[in-house]
């Protein structure tokens, strides 16, 4: 794409005190083949990808996404330049693939993210036969924070235009997993609470039976011949 050319070197200087957010999508969706493939012994064929959480055409600020994936693949750097930003290959094993978005301004510093090649079911489901044909999809839900950005990095992101007219859909219904999310949070909290008000009474009562042993040791030394109390 075209870029401005009234910007400046420095992209017209940096905007004091303006944050955008530019939330995102990113993961993999990978299907069995219901075999080992005999030439290979590839069993998946899967796709990561970088897409919008919103209806949105992100190549207007984004210039590339570069997916490093792991050694074993011929040219493991792979450099997509214009959307769908993602790459589709074959394989059997699960590894960490590191994505990393370029943008159209050069002042902008480049985002890393680092996503796990999900192949294979959740432990829960460990032991169930792979289902030939269906797709696993993992994904997770990211923000990128464009602190102080530049004027021209604040024109190319406010010139967002949207990808389709229809509904946007995710295969994550990230709304409800926020809202689980935040209920294992909650639930968390009011667990430590509760261990918390434990442990300070146990402490309670530690001073008190430490307190009382000092005293009897004392009475002991006053006194010698004197019966030692324990309270326990």
């Amino acid at each position: 794409m075209s870029l401005p050319t009234d910007f400046g070197p420095d992209s017209g200087g940096r905007i004091k005190g303006l944050v955008i957010v530019k939330p995102i999508v990113y993961g993999n969706v990978a299907r069995y083949f219901g075999k080992k493939r005999e030439e290979d012994g590839h069993t998946h064929q899967w796709t990561v990808y970088v897409k919008p959480y919103a209806n949105e055409d992100m190549s207007a600020y984004i210039k590339k996404v570069h997916f490093k994936l792991h050694e074993s693949y011929a040219n493991p750097n792979r450099i997509v330049t214009k959307p769908p930003y993602e790459l589709t290959e074959t394989g059997w094993g699960e590894f960490e693939i590191v994505i990393k978005i370029y943008f159209h301004d050069p002042n902008e510093r480049p985002v890393t993210l680092y996503h796990i090649l999900k192949l294979f079911q959740s432990p829960v489901t460990e032991g169930a036969p792979p289902t030939v044909g269906r797709a696993l999809v993992s994904e997770s839900y990211e923000e990128i924070v464009f602190q102080e950005p530049t004027q021209l990095m604040q024109h190319l992101l406010n010139s967002v235009k949207p990808i389709t007219n229809g509904p946007w859909t995710h295969d994550t219904d990230f709304e409800e997993k926020k809202e689980k999310t935040l209920e294992k949070i909650l639930s968390a909290q009011t667990k430590v609470r509760s261990e918390i008000t434990v442990l300070k009474e146990k402490l309670h009562l530690a001073k008190e039976t430490i307190t009382k042993f000092k005293e009897e040791i004392a009475k002991l030394q006053n006194n010698p011949n004197a019966n030692i109390l324990t309270a326990m």
